[in-house]
This record gives structure tokens, sequence and C-alpha cells, in this order.
């Protein structure tokens, strides 16, 4: 929460506190250990602006109806410097307190004086971080999955950041094993198929059928010609994996960048490989006694650490794909020692993360630092039914493809807007939407209308100033106070959103934000009235600003002055 929050909550705590041990002092309560009562916002801000339980948790405690120890509390009660105004008895004894009216004029100069750096917090403590998202095999354009998984975690490496975590984005590229071999296997037949024919040089069952495979190959004959037709399966596979890859992997650079979103690193397994690290983790695992053989293969023994049983090492001499990820993570979390490592992946990988941490248990490494988080799949909508392929082109959708149709701003936006366990019907139709049922739309409206009204008043020779405590206080209708008060928990919001690994908290609140915004402008004028009212509701619009724009550039969605 904010600091004027925390600072105004800690007060509370206190006083109500105090007013028990006083309680106790003056006989109206028996003599016992205070107790572990908490404080928290009301479902119904009606009832107030915090509820506190210390009478319902107290009942066993001081052997006393819950009504009674709530009327003590009150009655000993000193809320002066607190923030808060009064106090209610609700119920069986629950208590809800009211802010004063100070308060709220103090969240909009704290909002102001912080601007930009407003949510920012320290509870990371800068612990370091590496958040591993997409990660697509460069085999192939990103779909719609990778769409989906390119915001999620590009949105919750921001969140993380902005309360105090030092983080890394990180994108592990797949360049070895099986399905670069396979790859391989695909350019080697199409290239022979420009000299030889279709019938000549025969496309493998399982080979990759995409068209960038195709332009692989045309552009390295283009480069080479026929120079590798007669050269040895091995050497002409090893050039055209040599060529291709690296163009795919550039690839992925320029979509990802077209869709705002950019790493710190990129981590190529290949180096795994190169290092020695893939088969020292089958060596050390085989010396902590974690492993056994059966048919020729290395088995890890996954029940005695939480998992199943699984091969490390396949009958032939070769790794299964789960090594490189246990030298990967184990890379992360000890060889370059981070304090939580986080994976964004897709749901399909759910009977993985046990194997994973299984195996890194039985390393010795703390399984709990790594978090994965496991979204669902996404579908496209139009006009109500599921689409496959573009308009277009006729062909699968990619996030190229997609971007070609739907503004980056919004894809970015209804992106997040799901929880990442929620399967997403991505609605074509109504991301290009220019009206308040298109959400991004409506977002960027309300920072848009705030905009408008600034321009509107300096047209007219009235700029924001900086108002009295007093003046402040003016602000006392619903809708100004509802609105203020969902501004000063911005920074839990992010805190939230940072404790439950979801990004989509933010994009709510931005949302929820816009509403309370319009229904203030819809009821409350700032033109037209006494100069000292029109200037709070000026600040009080600046504020909204701010925070709008905050939390908009947090998930990189721009905040339009004018649409």
């Amino acid at each position: 929460m904010s600091l004027l929050v925390s600072k105004a909550t800690a007060g509370l705590r206190v006083a109500v506190s105090d007013a028990l041990h006083r309680a106790i002092e003056n006989g109206a309560l028996a003599d016992a250990p205070l107790p572990d009562f908490v404080l928290e916002v009301p479902a119904d801000r009606s009832h107030g602006d915090w509820a506190c339980n210390a009478a319902m948790v107290g009942a066993r405690t001081f052997h006393t109806a819950p009504r009674q120890i709530a009327q003590a509390i009150v009655d000993n009660l000193d809320l002066s410097g607190t923030g808060f105004a009064s106090v209610e008895i609700a119920g069986p004894g629950f208590l809800n307190f009211t802010y004063d009216a100070g308060f709220y004029g103090e969240v909009l100069q704290d909002i102001l004086r912080l601007g930009e750096k407003y949510g920012q917090s320290e509870y990371g403590q800068g612990k370091r971080v590496l958040v591993e998202y997409v990660s697509a095999n460069p085999t192939g354009p990103m779909h719609i999955g990778n769409a989906r998984g390119g915001v999620l975690g590009d949105a919750l490496s921001a969140v993380l950041e902005t309360v105090g975590y030092r983080v890394e984005r990180e994108f592990y590229v797949n360049d070895a094993g099986n399905q670069v071999n396979k790859y391989a296997l695909s350019l080697e037949a199409r290239y022979m198929q420009l000299y030889k024919g279709e019938e000549g040089f025969p496309f493998p069952e399982d080979g990759y059928l995409g068209p960038d495979v195709i332009e692989n190959a045309k552009a390295f004959a283009e480069l080479h010609g026929d120079r590798y037709v007669d050269a040895a399966p091995e050497e002409r596979r090893a050039a055209l994996i040599g060529f291709g890859l690296p163009r795919n992997i550039q690839g992925l650079h320029d979509d990802l960048q077209r869709y705002r979103v950019e790493y710190d690193n990129w981590f190529h397994e290949s180096t795994l490989h190169q290092s020695g690290a893939v088969m020292r983790m089958v060596e050390e695992l085989t010396a902590k006694g974690a492993t056994y053989e059966k048919d020729g293969a290395v088995w890890f023994k996954g029940e005695a650490y939480g998992s199943e049983d699984f091969v490390l090492v396949r009958g032939n001499g070769v790794p299964t794909y789960v090594v490189p990820d246990i030298a990967y993570h184990y890379d992360k979390l000890v060889t370059r020692n981070f304090d939580w490592a986080i994976n964004v992946l897709g749901a399909d990988h759910h009977g993985y993360v046990p194997r994973l941490k299984a195996a890194l248990t039985a390393l010795g490494v703390d399984a709990g630092k790594l978090d994965v988080v496991l979204m669902q799949m996404v579908r496209l909508v139009r006009d109500g039914e599921i689409v496959k392929a573009s308009k277009r082109s006729g062909k699968a959708i990619t996030l190229v493809t997609l971007l070609e149709e739907v503004p980056v701003d919004a894809a970015r936006f209804l992106f997040n807007s799901y929880e990442p366990n929620t399967r997403i019907d991505f609605d074509l139709d109504l991301a290009v939407q220019q009206d308040s049922q298109n959400p991004v739309y409506y977002a960027q409206y309300a920072h848009a209308r705030i905009c408008s009204i600034l321009r509107n008043l300096k047209a007219d020779g009235v700029e924001p100033r900086d108002c009295t405590a007093e003046e402040l206080k003016l602000l006392s209708a619903p809708e100004e106070r509802e609105l203020i008060r969902f501004l000063s928990g911005y920074t839990d919001e992010l805190i939230g959103a940072a404790k439950a690994l979801d990004p989509a908290r933010v994009t709510r609140y931005i949302t929820n934000l816009s509403t309370l915004f319009h229904k203030f402008y819809n009821t409350c004028r700032v033109r037209g009235e006494a100069e000292p009212l029109a200037a709070a509701r000026l600040t009080l619009c600046c504020a909204a600003q701010t925070v709008l724009r905050n939390a908009l550039a947090l998930l990189k969605v721009s905040a339009p002055e004018t649409m």
C-alpha cells in the first residue's frame, strides 16, 4: 500500500492496541494478552474505509461477548493523528473506521509529489529475480500462445520491478536437441528439392512445413548455390542450420520488439551442451545416488523426491529434453545465484514442473526458489466463431499477422486482462472497436478526457495549482471520495499482483479506475464551480491522470492525450 495508507493503518493498529490496554487497566476487560487482530478493507465501502476484527478474535481471550469488547475499545479509543475520524460498531462486533476529511487531500498531494514514482515500493527488498517467458522454439514464427506469454511475462516483470525487485528478463533459445535436428532435416529437404525436385528428395514425414523453411532454403541457395548438393549430409545439415537458425532467431527478436517485448538476456541451450553442463547434471545426480539404470537407460529416482521416476539418458546415450532444462535452472539458481526464478509456460507443461523441481531438490537446490506460471490456451474469435486462419493469407494466425489486424495497445491490454490460468477467447472484432465496449479504448479515453479538461481550462486561463488542505477538504462528494480512495490503493494493488504473480490485476485496476473517473466526470463539474472547489477538482483530475498514465506505462500501453 502507499506510504500514506501504511502510515494511517499503522497508526490505527497502535490506537486499537492502546485502547485495549486502557480497557484492561480500567477493568472494562480482563487482564489477558492482546488478541492478534487484522485490519482489512471491507468489501462494501459504505461500511467504512477499514474494518477491524479485534473484538471478534478477542472473545475467547477476554471471555467476553465481541460486541462488549468492541464497546470497550470504542470507549477507550483515541484516533487523533491516525488519519481516521470515526469508528462504528457493526453486526456482532466488527469495528468500521472512516478516514478524516484531511486524508483525502493528503492522498492527492502524495500522488502529485511522487509523479511517475507513485506506486513504487520496497516490498521486494532488492532481491534478484529472473523471469523467463515466451522461449519459443526457433523453428518457426511466433504463435498466438506466444503473444499471451509475451505480455504476461513482460507485465509481470514490470510489476516486480515497481515493487522493489531487481528483475532480469530472459528468452531461452532451444537451439539444440531433437527439434533442431528435425528442422535441419526439413531445411535439407527444401534445399535439395530446389535441385532434384520433390520426388528426387522426399520431405521427411514429421518435418516442419512452415513457409520459413522454404524461404531459408531459397536464401541459402542464393548465397551458396549447389555447393552443398553433393556434400556429406552431416556437413550439409550443419551449414543449413548454421544459416537458417540465426535468421529465425533474429525474426523472433524483430517480432517481439514490434510487440514491445525486449529482453536483458537471450540464453542459448547450445551453450549448456558445449560447456558439458548437461551431462554434468547426470553425473552429479548419479553421485548423489539419485539415479539407477534400467534397460540400458539412466533413470532419475523421482519418487524419492515427490515426482515420478523418469529417463535422463536414453539407451543410445542421448539425454532426454529434461536434462538440459535441469542444467539451465541449476545455472539460474546456483551459477548465476538468482534469489528467485519465474517461468511463464503453457499449461501443457503441468506434468513437467514436478519433475524439474524434484531433480533440483536432489541436486541440493532449493526448489522453492522456482515458481512456474502456467497459462491456458488462447482462441481467436471473429463474429462469434473460432478463427484459425488469417483473412489475408488463409494460413495460421501468427503474432505478426495478429498485429497486422489488431493494434499493439489492444493486444497487450486484452491479453493481460485474464488470470494466467483462465482460457482466453480473444475477440478480434472487440479489439478494434473504438467505443466503451473495448476495455483498452475505454481506459485510454479516460486519460484523453482528463487531458481535454486540462486543455480547455488552459484555454480559459486556468491551470492546476497547489491547493491548501482546507481546499482539498471540499472534495466531499461520494464520487470524489470513492475515486480518491481507489487511487490510494494503487501501490497495494501492485504488491498484490506481485504476490499472486498475476499482472492482470493491474489491467483490472485500470478498468475500474477509468470507470470511477468517468463516474466522477459525469457528476462533478470542474468548469463553472467556485474557484476553490474547481481547483480542488482539477487537482483530483491531475492525480487520476498520473495514476492512469503510470499503470498504462507499466503494461507498455500508450496513454493518448486526444482520441
